[in-house]
C-alpha cells in the first residue's frame, strides 16, 4: 500500500504554542502512518519533524540550500535544493495535502501554490484565504486529513 505524504508549512521562527502545536501535528501524521515533508529547517519545520520522530516516523526535508547537512537534526531523507525559496513548490508537489500551522510569507507562498494545484490546505491558525480547511487542533487537523486522503 503506498503511503501518504502529508506537507507541514509554516515559518522559521515561531513561539512556542506555535511550536507545540507543530510538534503534536507532526507526531499524529507520523502515529497514523503518513510520511512528513516540510522544508526541513527550524522553526515550524524542525517542530513538526521532531514530533514525527518522536512518533518513530519517517520525515524528508526539502532544503533551500545546497547542503544537505544544513537540515534539523530530525530528517531522515534530506534533499537539498539549491533553490531558495522555489523549493516551496517542491513541498507542494511532493505532498498528497498540506497543514499550514502559523506561517510568514514563505507559508503564504506554499498555500498559493497549493490551492493553484487543488490540492487540500487544512489552516491551524495560519492566514484567513479562502480554500484554506480550517482547523482548531492538531487532532482535528489529522481527522479532517484523514477523511480527504481516504476518499
Amino acid at each position: 500500500m503506498e503511503r501518504k505524504i502529508i506537507g507541514v508549512i509554516g515559518g522559521s521562527e515561531a513561539g512556542p504554542e506555535v511550536l507545540q502545536q507543530a510538534e503534536e501535528t507532526g507526531r499524529l501524521i507520523a502515529g497514523h502512518g503518513f510520511l512528513l515533508i516540510c522544508g526541513g529547517m527550524g522553526g515550524v519545520m524542525e517542530a513538526a519533524a521532531r514530533g514525527a520522530k518522536a512518533a518513530g516516523g519517517t520525515t524528508i526535508g526539502i532544503l533551500p540550500h545546497g547542503d544537505r547537512h544544513e537540515a534539523n537534526p530530525f530528517i531522515d531523507i534530506p534533499v537539498a535544493t539549491g533553490l531558495g525559496e522555489g523549493r516551496n513548490l517542491v513541498i507542494v508537489r511532493a505532498a498528497d495535502l498540506l497543514i499550514a500551522v502559523d506561517g510568514e510569507y514563505g507559508t503564504l507562498s506554499e498555500i498559493a501554490f497549493a490551492l493553484k494545484l487543488d490540492k487540500t490546505v487544512i489552516g491551524l491558525n495560519t492566514w484567513d484565504i479562502t480554500g484554506i480547511v480550517r482547523a482548531a487542533t492538531p487532532e482535528e487537523a489529522l481527522n479532517l486529513a484523514m477523511n480527504i486522503l481516504n476518499k
